[in-house]
């Protein structure tokens, strides 16, 4: 158990590089030409290599420890969750172009080391899908990310018992199916062979690693259960996606009518969500969207620079100003109706 415990020490420590880098010389506040200047200077290859390592090795050290009986490999299951929801929001800065130093390498890294191993399809489709058409169509009736939240069931006159099982989607048995149909489909496409050859290779590694509890907590549990909820839960907060101010002017202007800041006067729980499930900036959708070429290390600068969003909630299920409510009563109300058309089936969110 001492060995897994420091594999997953290194893991984090191989993980420091990328962010000590990227901390010379930071801003406590500032816009984002500044911000995208600094960063420019910074842009390496080598830095986001060895993050992206130390996230595997970490998953490793889990793995190993998931061997050593059941509350082990139960923290094994949520701890990978999280290095798979870390891996995610990584390869989403690199299909943004701000990972790596060149365009290859950010393409190179996301492919071997998120895509291809949790079956997560093309980086280019992706991009495309998340670049073209989420962003400057964000809450709107084009958006394939509203799409998502539709075909899950969160549509106008949605009952309670039905909304709360679209909070969870996937982890039911709807949202279960749509996931695996999700990987089969990945291991069915464009370069099929070796789209298949890494997740086979990732599952043998687990069992030579742990055994039967590694493949099964370690692997399985994680990518078709734990870590979709996780990816889910940060789709939910991202926008005020039923009822959003719909404004004109700079891109800032317009992205502060439409996201939302969770958790702004609670540093606790800011910790906890962008140590686990809003990892790598995810928590500052807000400055993300109003400027994409934005990498995460620069998001809490920008952030502060930003007049806030029309939406600053304190909680994310449970409140008067959480998400849910929100969300809940624009469902109820009406003020979704030219949104949210019939439903259909869904699948687990990549953007």
């Amino acid at each position: 158990m001492l060995l897994a415990l420091a594999v997953v020490t290194a893991g984090v420590a191989l993980r420091q590089a990328d962010r000590v880098h990227f901390a010379r010389d930071r801003p406590q506040a500032a816009d984002a030409a500044d911000l995208i200047a600094l960063q420019r200077t910074r842009a390496n290859n080598l830095t986001p290599l060895l993050l992206l390592t130390g996230q595997w090795v970490q998953v490793i050290g889990w793995w190993t420890l998931a061997a050593h009986g059941p509350l082990l490999a139960a923290a094994a299951a949520a701890g990978i969750a999280v290095q798979f929801r870390h891996l995610q929001e990584t390869s989403h800065f690199a299909v943004h172009g701000v990972l790596a130093r060149t365009g290859r390498a950010n393409r190179l890294l996301a492919e071997a080391f998120v895509h291809h191993p949790l079956a997560l399809g093309p980086v280019a489709v992706r991009r495309r899908r998340h670049v073209r058409d989420h962003h400057p169509n964000a809450t709107l009736d084009s958006d394939p990310n509203l799409a998502e939240l539709r075909r899950a069931g969160l549509r106008l006159g949605t009952t309670g018992p039905q909304f709360a099982a679209a909070l969870i989607h996937p982890l039911t048995p709807r949202g279960i199916y749509s996931t695996v149909a999700g990987i089969a489909a990945c291991l069915r496409g464009p370069g099929a062979w070796h789209r298949a050859a890494v997740p086979a290779a990732l599952a043998a590694a687990a069992y030579l690693a742990g055994g039967w509890p590694a493949l099964l907590f370690g692997l399985l549990i994680p990518q078709l259960l734990l870590y979709p909820q996780l990816a889910w839960l940060s789709l939910l907060v991202e926008h005020t996606w039923f009822d959003p101010d719909h404004r004109t002017g700079s891109p800032a202007e317009v992205e502060a009518g439409r996201c939302l800041r969770l958790y702004p006067r609670n540093r606790a729980l800011a910790a906890i969500a962008a140590s686990t499930w809003l990892p790598y900036g995810d928590l500052y959708h807000y400055a993300h969207s109003a400027h994409p070429a934005v990498r995460w290390n620069y998001l809490p600068a920008l952030d502060r620079h930003l007049a806030a969003p029309h939406f600053t909630p304190g909680a994310l299920l449970v409140g008067a100003d959480s998400v849910a409510r929100r969300h809940r009563a624009a469902l109820v109300d009406g003020t979704a109706a030219t949104l949210l058309p019939a439903a259909g089936p869904a699948r687990t969110p990549t953007a």
